[in-house]
């Protein structure tokens, strides 16, 4: 099946334009062209979130000794509910004249005391809304937060601890920012807390220095969100994955994180998703320019790192310890597609309006029926170490790599067939040390990256890359120090870092990165072209 770029004029073009140019930040001109646009957006990602507040309003509250009726224009006149300071910011009105400061003091705001529901408030680059610890981290506990449709909201200093519900949940959000927070669920065997923090068809999302733990699913989903970074946090125990990005999500960095003690796996690039929560343009891979470079990712039980139906995804420079005991360490397997719900329900209607725009999907009900398989294309897995101690379970082969899929499920979806989950995947510059020096690769002549039409072999694998076949040592791997202890035994010297080709994405998405290199490592410091593998230089 040829699948046909978008051509200049076509519906989804239109519909490209449109979608991008109402999601222009409003701290942009108004004149500003979806390009420009879509490289502002993109910059912003590349490094930590830029708080660029002018004229600010604050607002006060003290859980412990406030007043609802008070001015709250001052410390000690302040109000006692963080649901009081939210109800005094404007509804529905673009913040022209001066943004909202809410500072709180030290206590705790349970349920009946913050918004059962933070809608409607539209901030901007210069006039956001902060609400913050007044006496910094660690000072105030609040109950969990549902948000939608906001705008430049920024959570800083906080600690929200899920009543029930997503902890932390922001739907149709435009700049929203979790910096040096900490996001508590429930010990996931207790199924109280399903996903921790939850963003949905939502742009520009900053997750910095924060601590998210606690689900019975994820503790970070993100679906359909475009434009984030995700740095420097400790994401954890989860029962299925501890993160993924999937159902459209496009132009993601996650850097410089600790994910661990997870079940199903650590990160991926994808996953599953009902097609009528995407939105167009994104609508054919489930992930697209995810970037996930400097991480630590430990103790899971699945994958420690895996793309299920993306484009012009990097897994780089990241150190994986003690992952994959149930089977594999990498995977790079099939996204899934399906119509949720049954007829009737609200928004089913878009499953078909989104295949008519060129998605891919279905309209079948989801009541297991097989769900469409979506493709991998330029996936590169570079310069990674993955390390498990012969002491501890390991999985019984290295990677799983699915094999083309022609069978029920793809008729009519619009997708590619046969369709392959290998297209353009690269393994380069790898360190591999995990069970048995016998331990197979998981290829074989069913899987993918093997027979006619695979960009990757095994033997190109095992060449290009150093898989069990020498020792690797780790300063102190029992006490959590995960730096090679000696990095000139396991370097594999200078490689070819490769660009990453936009020429065969679908339906007018905006093209992402190009370039693969990752020059700093986890502490912000400069890579040599000879860097060994792994989060460190």
């Amino acid at each position: 099946m040829h699948v046909r770029p978008i051509r200049r004029g076509s519906p989804i073009a239109a519909l490209l334009l449109a979608t991008l140019t109402l999601a222009l930040s409003p701290g942009l001109p108004a004149t500003a062209s979806v390009a420009s646009e879509h490289t502002a957006r993109l910059a912003e990602v590349e490094r930590p979130f830029r708080i660029r507040a002018q004229e600010m309003v604050t607002l006060w509250v003290d859980p412990s000794g406030g007043d609802d009726s008070a001015s709250g224009s001052e410390r000690t006149d302040a109000l006692a509910t963080l649901a009081e300071a939210w109800r005094r910011i404007p509804r529905g009105e673009r913040l022209a004249d001066h943004g909202y400061r809410i500072l709180i003091l030290p206590g705790r705001l349970g349920e009946d005391a913050v918004p059962g529901y933070m809608e409607d408030r539209l901030g901007t680059t210069e006039h956001p809304i902060i609400i913050r610890a007044a006496e910094g981290a660690g000072t105030v506990t609040l109950a969990s937060l549902n948000i939608f449709s906001v705008r430049h909201l920024y959570l800083i200093d906080l600690r929200i601890e899920a009543t029930g519900g997503d902890g932390l949940h922001c739907e149709q959000c435009d700049h929203l920012l979790l910096r040096r927070s900490v996001v508590r669920g429930d010990d996931p065997e207790s199924w109280r807390i399903g996903d921790l923090v939850k963003v949905n068809q939502s742009r520009s999302v900053f997750i910095e220095r924060s601590d998210l733990s606690g689900a019975s699913d994820n503790a970070l989903d993100l679906v359909a969100v475009q434009y984030a970074g995700i740095r420097r946090n400790r994401i954890h125990d989860a029962m299925d994955w501890c993160a993924y990005a999937k159902g459209g999500s496009a132009y993601v960095r996650v850097d410089g994180n600790e994910i661990f003690d997870c079940g199903t796996g650590g990160f991926t690039a994808g996953q599953g998703t009902g097609f009528q929560w995407m939105v167009p343009p994104w609508i054919t891979y489930e992930a697209v320019d995810v970037r996930v470079v400097n991480n630590v990712v430990h103790d899971t039980e699945g994958a420690g790192l895996g793309v299920n139906g993306g484009y012009g995804i990097l897994l780089a420079h990241n150190t994986l310890v003690r992952v994959g005991s149930r089977s594999h360490l990498l995977e790079f397997v099939a996204g899934l597609r399906s119509c949720d719900g049954v007829p009737g329900d609200a928004g089913r209607g878009r499953c078909a309006e989104h295949l008519d725009l060129g998605g891919w999907g279905t309209t079948r009900v989801d009541d297991g029926n097989e769900p469409v398989r979506i493709p991998n294309r330029q996936v590169f897995v570079i310069r990674n170490l993955i390390v498990n101690r012969t002491d501890r379970p390991v999985g019984d082969q290295i990677l799983t790599v699915a094999g083309p899929y022609d069978g029920p499920g793809q008729d009519g979806s619009g997708v590619p067939t046969p369709t392959r989950f290998d297209r353009d995947l690269v393994f380069l510059g790898n360190v591999i040390r995990s069970g048995p020096e016998t331990t197979p690769l998981g290829i074989g002549e069913e899987t993918g990256c093997s027979g006619a039409g695979s960009s990757c072999r095994p033997e190109s694998i095992l060449a290009e890359n150093l898989i069990n076949e020498r020792p690797v040592s780790l300063r102190d791997m029992a006490g959590g120090d995960f730096r090679l202890a000696d990095p000139a035994a396991v370097t594999v010297g200078e490689i070819a870092w490769p660009l990453i080709d936009w020429s065969g994405l679908t339906e007018g998405i905006p093209p992402g990165r190009s370039r693969t290199t990752v020059p700093r490592d986890r502490e912000g410091l400069r890579r040599g072209s000879d860097a060994p593998p792994g989060a460190w230089r």
